[in-house]
């Protein structure tokens, strides 16, 4: 049965509220569409038409982007998803008005964890030496572990970065790639340098690169090394060997934290070869100090369709087996 649920927003901010509601209210008919609710407002008081416990969901994620605008911050349709999603998401373990304090602190900008098992991916990274982030694609995997490290390294808890990829081609038969190593390597680690990029700018990047404060490196030439003091990411962890997996994390040194993601429903080896990170989930699954967070749609941080496409492969996968 729908209800009428009233509300004011505070403090009296014009600037604010604008920001909230977006251009021509753009914000607010997307939280009536991805919910299910209408919203009136008349300035700052509300009222959402709807369940209950919808409209009150509607009210926290309002409430929510409404504390976003205090620091300035730009709202976008993305930043407005990412809220809705966390407070649907997460509707059975907290609101979206108790979302977490945790806020990584890069030198550009502060990032937030927009679901429950980001938070506790953020949490274990903090707390624990080696650190298995699995799920798929989109759910922020990777740029928290980078976010982590750059802020580790910023701290002097960490004397360097390291960037480890298994150069495995997704499928696609690439052939011969010209130029030095450097330019060979270079599109395995994109989306590394991506998030780099967006966490440090792109100079203060090629700066600490240079100086091998930050080192990007295939997997294969892990093999000899120990690394000591340093902040430690595998990505794409699927795409390694049994054996590949086991050197990976024999190479520890002291005063090292180590963060492995990858999605184990998309590994791009050969049929008859298994999965390093599949089989190390289950062989480390009672080692004490080793942190294993689980990701699934519900925690997809991209288009909206991301999610959706992701359950429909599911079910079909579940369907066919």
């Amino acid at each position: 049965m729908k209800q009428h649920h009233n509300f004011r927003l505070e403090p009296i901010d014009n600037l604010r509220l604008a920001s909230l509601c977006g251009q021509f209210d753009e914000h607010l008919r997307q939280i009536e569409k991805e919910l299910g609710v209408e919203i009136h407002n008349r300035g700052h008081d509300f009222k959402i038409i709807g369940a209950t416990a919808i409209a009150k969901t509607a009210e926290a994620v309002i409430q929510r982007l409404y504390a976003e605008t205090k620091q300035k911050e730009l709202l976008t349709p993305a930043k407005v998803h990412l809220f809705l999603r966390a407070a649907q998401t997460d509707q059975s373990k907290r609101t979206a008005t108790s979302m977490s304090e945790v806020v990584i602190n890069t030198p550009r900008n502060p990032i937030k964890p927009h679901s429950h098992n980001q938070e506790l991916y953020i949490n274990n990274i903090l707390s624990h030496d080696i650190n298995f982030g699995v799920g798929p694609a989109g759910t922020g995997k990777t740029y928290l572990a980078v976010a982590c490290a750059i802020v580790a390294l910023e701290k002097e808890q960490v004397s360097r970065i390291l960037l480890v990829r298994p150069a495995v081609e997704a499928g696609e038969k690439l052939g011969f790639l010209p130029g030095d190593f450097a330019q060979k390597i270079d599109p395995y680690f994109r989306p590394l340098y991506d998030a780099l990029y967006e966490m440090l700018g792109f100079d203060q990047v090629m700066k600490l690169i240079g100086q091998h404060v930050i080192e990007l490196a295939p997997l294969a030439y892990m093999r000899g090394r120990t690394l000591n003091d340093a902040f430690i990411i595998l990505d794409e962890g699927q795409n390694t060997t049994k054996e590949q997996m086991k050197m990976f994390l024999t190479r520890i040194g002291f005063n090292s934290k180590v963060v492995i993601t990858g999605d184990i429903t998309q590994t791009d080896l050969p049929r008859s070869t298994d999965s390093g990170l599949r089989h190390c989930l289950e062989v480390l699954k009672e080692v004490t100090g080793i942190s294993m967070t689980h990701f699934d749609a519900s925690d997809v941080v991209r288009h909206p369709l991301v999610q959706s496409i992701l359950q429909a492969y599911d079910r079909h996968e579940t369907q066919k087996n």
